[in-house]
Parts: structure tokens; sequence; C-alpha cells
């Protein structure tokens, strides 16, 4: 029951797959079957394709489920930690001013109202003379008194070897600032 074909080899015309496919219903079968396999494999790789998006989605929530917490704590130190700051920058300023008001920058003297200072290394005794007016006020310099006004520099040589100054910064009714430096006049 074998036939020839023109290339040698036998077919079987009696098979069961060859009758299952030659017939009408065996066809739709097959069909069906075929459609059947390509819906279920369309579903479960639809169903692998969801879950392999899925798991990256879901690891990357519950990380960030983890470190809200942490996230939480590093705000909360790091407003901790500007209100310490800006607590130590006004001490620092309240204490900076403090120490100004002590210890004067360099050559610079607060004198109050009838109060005098050796200054300059010795070399000059200042004082303010009463109370400042608006345009100016009299300081007493090495027993000379002398009218100035903000920004006035006096020059004084106290002895031929050396020439000082002293310069009004400010003043008010309660203190003058003022500079008082000496310098070694170099003989020619």
């Amino acid at each position: 029951m074998t036939d020839r074909t023109e290339s040698g080899h036998s077919v079987r015309k009696s098979s069961r797959l060859y009758g299952w496919m030659t017939n009408r219903e065996g066809r739709f079968r097959a069909f069906a079957t075929s459609v059947v396999l390509l819906l279920c494999s369309a579903i479960a790789g639809y169903l692998i394709g969801r879950d392999l998006a899925y798991r990256p989605l879901a690891d990357a929530t519950q990380l960030i489920q983890q470190l809200q917490p942490e996230n939480q704590k590093l705000k909360t130190a790091a407003l901790d930690q500007n209100a310490r700051l800006v607590a130590l920058q006004t001490k620092l300023a309240s204490v900076q001013s403090a120490l100004d008001a002590i210890m004067p920058s360099e050559n610079t003297y607060r004198i109050n109202p009838n109060q005098s200072m050796i200054v300059a290394g010795g070399h000059l005794t200042i004082g303010l003379i009463g109370l400042p007016t608006n345009e100016s006020i009299t300081i007493n310099i090495n027993g000379k008194p002398q009218s100035a006004a903000t920004g006035d520099v006096i020059r004084i040589a106290p002895d031929a070897s050396t020439a000082c100054q002293v310069g009004v910064q400010s003043f008010d009714m309660f203190k003058a600032v003022l500079t008082a430096s000496c310098a070694a006049v170099k003989s020619r």
C-alpha cells in the first residue's frame, strides 16, 4: 500500500494523519487546534511579559518605601543642623561684637566723653573733651585741644624722630572712635 513519488520517496496513503488532514473535518480540527495553541501561547506570553515588567516596578516601589523613613530622618537632621548653624552664627556675631567692644581693632580706640588714654605705643595721650556736637568733637592730643569732624586726620610730631596721626572714624553723643598710630621718621 505504498506509492512511489517521482523523487523516489514512499508515501503511505492510508496513514491516519494523511486522512485526518485531507478530509474537511480534519482540516477544521487542525485549524481549531492551531488557533487554541496560538491563543494559549499569546496568553502565556502576555502573562510572562507582564510579570517580567511588573517585577522591577515592584522592586523599585519596595525600595522607595524602605528609603522614605531614612530620607525623612536625613531631612530632619539637615533642618536641625541648619537651625544650630544659625544659632551659632548669631552667638558668634554677639561674641565678636562684645570682643570688639573690649578689644577694638589694632590702633582703633573708643573714647567716652571726658576720658583720656595713652595710645600709639605711649607716644600720644588722647582724650575727648566734653560731649560731641552734631558736627565735630574736641580732642585733647598731648595737652593740645583740636577740633575735628568724621574723616579728619590730625598729624602730630611729639618729637623730631616720630610722626603720629590721629583719625576720627565716627562719633556720637556717647563715644568717639579714633585711630592713632605713630611711625619713626627716617633721618636724612
